[in-house]
């Protein structure tokens, strides 16, 4: 008995029309930075130009480029955004519309992470960047009106990879932190995909940043590279969302039924007939916008202060 195809939203056939796709696969390795400069050239069309908030600067935390977004609220909490790309692509720029947005729907501040790029600064470069701007945040963030605490961090696609790591360790430290939001996350460095369409993101792709980001001799059964792996109790609430037409969704939202069997609050939200990626492309997808305002949303929630008590 056949399956019935798949529903892919028409906006997904828009997007593939906007970005060339850039080949980026193992055995093509000189096409990073044409790959790099076609993702940079298309976030107007596809992000837009952003909503405008009450203020935005550029900073440097402890050595790592940052930029600030603040709302004109008085509530507290900070968000910290790590921003996708397979730890490979992406930058302050090209996620900047998407920043504006969490900072407008949550009406908190966000801190976006620059953190370097693989494969010229493989792992653990961009986990230690990250980590070095959220002890900025904890020890110097008053200097620029921010609250040290408490913080909820957001990561999308590699930077979910990042932010769940980064949530267990500061577990482990004792630093808890309020929540944590993951954006069709990376999660398994195994790389078994399902053998289905590429909508715009690609196994052999999803294996190159791999590959670049995870040096030869790393062991890729260590928790900050196999979050599965990790001991999940005491874990932040989490929110993951997925991507139907991605071939993240099996990983993410298998670390959603970890979590949730590890006795944590998790909600995970499939966004049915999206690819991965849309929650930036507030220009095309429909759904970005709605993506936005549920993060935005259980940002508010995880960091009001009845949580806290």
């Amino acid at each position: 008995m056949m399956s019935e195809p798949r529903f892919v939203h028409p906006q997904v056939r828009r997007a593939d029309a906007v970005q060339p796709r850039v080949p980026l696969t193992p055995s093509t390795p000189s096409t990073l930075e044409a790959s790099r400069q076609s993702m940079r050239d298309a976030t107007l069309a596809e992000c837009g130009a952003g909503l405008a908030v009450f203020d935005v600067v550029d900073l440097v935390c402890d050595g790592v480029r940052c930029r600030l977004y603040r709302a004109d609220e008085t509530a507290g909490g900070t968000v910290v955004f790590l921003h996708g790309g397979g730890w490979v692509l992406g930058d302050l720029d090209t996620h900047d519309a998407l920043c504006r947005g969490l900072c407008r729907q949550a009406g908190r501040p966000v801190l976006a992470v620059d953190y370097r790029l693989a494969p010229e600064h493989p792992y653990p470069a961009a986990l230690e960047d990250t980590e070095r701007a959220l002890e900025w945040l904890r020890r110097d963030g008053r200097s620029v009106g921010l609250s040290a605490d408490p913080v909820v961090i957001v990561g999308d696609s590699a930077g979910g990879h990042l932010a769940t790591v980064v949530a267990r360790r500061c577990r482990d430290r004792g630093a808890d932190l309020a929540g944590q939001i993951l954006v069709y996350p990376v999660i398994d460095p195994a790389a078994n995909y399902p053998a289905e369409e590429d909508h715009g993101l690609g196994a052999d792709e999803m294996r190159f940043f791999w590959r670049a980001y995870a040096p030869a001799d790393a062991d890729l059964t260590h928790a900050d590279l196999a979050p599965l792996r990790a001991d999940l109790a005491g874990l932040p609430p989490t929110l993951i969302i997925t991507a139907d037409l991605d071939p993240l969704r099996v990983e993410g939202e298998r670390y959603a039924e970890a979590l949730a069997n590890s006795g944590l609050p998790v909600t995970a939200v499939r966004y049915l007939g999206l690819n991965h990626g849309f929650a930036r492309k507030l220009a095309i997808f429909d759904g970005a916008g709605m993506a936005v305002s549920q993060i935005g949303a259980a940002i508010r929630h995880l960091l009001q202060p009845m949580r806290r008590e």
